[in-house]
């Protein structure tokens, strides 16, 4: 990554742009496949994609952390991972085809990569949930390649020497399953020394993965509430988190779907009608 994100939007042959703006970020407007392909297509040409990820938490987070939000909209792809993110674009006119979620896009990645024989490294989580995790893939994924891998649990000191060591691993994707910011900022400024094509922050993806915390059915997910399933899982870490910045989310929402509505009532004579800000 260059540190500028190439904002030009791509068009197809039926006239639709793969760009579209939230809340003023830019998004990538793919669907789960396209952007698997966009993934294979880097590392066949040996380019790199750093991916980030925004859900409702994140989108509010982002406008009163400025690094988090420089970091995430510096990506090279920035994708739906919430599907209240989905919904607020339909509210709002805004065209996201679908969510993409992050821990999905990791399996599919991890399945095109074993397909392939495309080496992967996995940095994240404390030693024993790492641990986990790395048998429960062998187990999934037999013939994936895994050039090396590494607990989350490191000063920002040695974050230059974490980049160097999954440089000599020849990893060609990189999964990052820490928290935020932590890992958006390890993308933003080691993401390129890694060497890796793909670079996927994965967030708590691992601890699924691991069987320490459990995923929420498909019906959670598709109704928008896997963030409640969480908090049920981890009350005192989440619940009042999530309720803090869902509120905030639908706030945010509301404002912005006010702004983009034309005031009611008749103007008089030349005068423009008063408008609410």
């Amino acid at each position: 990554m260059t540190g500028h994100r190439d904002n030009t939007p791509y068009t197809d042959n039926s006239g639709h742009t793969d760009k579209a703006t939230l809340f003023g970020i830019t998004l990538d407007a793919l669907t789960m496949d396209e952007t698997v392909r966009r993934c294979l297509d880097a590392v066949r040409r040996g380019e790199q994609i750093e991916i980030g990820m925004v859900n409702a938490a994140k989108l509010v987070t982002m406008r009163r952390n400025p690094q988090l939000a420089a970091a995430v909209s510096g990506c090279d792809l920035v994708l739906a991972d919430g599907q209240a993110v989905v919904w607020a674009g339909r509210v709002l006119g805004v065209r996201l085809p679908e969510r993409v979620a992050g821990i999905d896009l990791f399996m599919r990645l991890l399945a095109a990569a074993e397909q392939a024989d495309i080496p992967v490294y996995l940095l994240g989580a404390r030693e024993h949930v790492l641990g986990l995790m790395l048998r429960r893939i062998s187990e999934q994924f037999p013939a994936l390649r895994v050039a090396g891998s590494r607990n989350g649990y490191f000063d920002d000191s040695e974050q230059g020497a974490v980049a160097d060591a999954i440089a000599a691993s020849g990893a060609r994707m990189l999964f990052l399953g820490m928290t935020s910011p932590k890992k958006e900022i390890f993308t933003a400024s080691f993401g390129k020394r890694t060497g890796a094509d793909v670079v996927h922050g994965v967030g708590g993806s691992f601890d699924i993965l691991a069987g320490v915390t459990k995923r929420a059915p498909q019906l959670w997910q598709r109704i928008g509430l896997e963030w409640f399933y969480r908090a049920l899982q981890e009350p005192r870490r989440l619940g009042r988190r999530y309720l803090t910045t869902n509120t905030a989310f639908l706030l945010m929402t509301a404002r912005e779907l006010l702004r983009r509505t034309p005031s009611a009532g008749p103007s008089h004579g030349t005068g423009s009608a008063n408008r609410s800000h």
